[in-house]
């Protein structure tokens, strides 16, 4: 399927059934998310893995990921990262968020659903996997097979502004 209609068809999923994610497909996540472009190719993402009943377990005393079998952990290693001479600013936000739309985007081709997350405890996720200092979890992205009716993807046309209203050429 061409881009535009993948990205459209992308939806955030907060209800999941059971069923694991298969192995073959985990791989092409992780794939993905390792092909990703970063900052100065500094490759800052760190990727935790949570798949297991006591892994699920954990997570959920630091984020509600609506029951998906399976959620990555998407981090930045603020030790390994480029770092904008001019101002100073560190690009593990913007290496993991890069990262991390990698894998929606991924698990949208698969036929999986996912569910990015940000509304989370950073200080509970850290505890229960322990999370070293240079680590910053960025997202989580629940990941899974919808057990309900997905958004249209028709939705964008009232769901989002029109172009002219967030396109400027040459200046603002």
């Amino acid at each position: 399927m061409d881009f535009l209609t993948l990205a459209k068809q992308r939806c955030s999923v907060r209800k999941y059934k059971k069923e694991a994610v298969e192995k073959e497909k985990l791989e092409k996540l992780l794939e993905a998310a390792r092909v990703a472009p970063t900052a100065a190719n500094a490759q800052s993402q760190r990727i935790l893995v949570i798949n297991s009943s006591e892994g699920l377990e954990k997570l959920s005393k630091g984020v509600n990921f609506h029951g998906a079998p399976l959620a990555l952990i998407v981090c930045g290693d603020h030790s390994s990262v480029f770092v904008r001479p001019f101002d100073k600013k560190d690009m593990v936000s913007v290496d993991a968020t890069i990262v991390a739309d990698h894998i929606v985007l991924e698990a949208e081709d698969l036929g999986l659903s996912s569910c990015w997350l940000t509304y989370f405890d950073p200080e509970v996720i850290r505890a229960e996997f322990h999370i070293p200092e240079q680590l910053e979890p960025v997202a989580i992205i629940a990941l899974g097979y919808a057990d309900t009716e997905k958004a249209s993807p028709d939705r964008h046309e009232k769901a989002r502004k029109a172009l002219d209203e967030i396109v400027f050429y040459g200046t603002f």
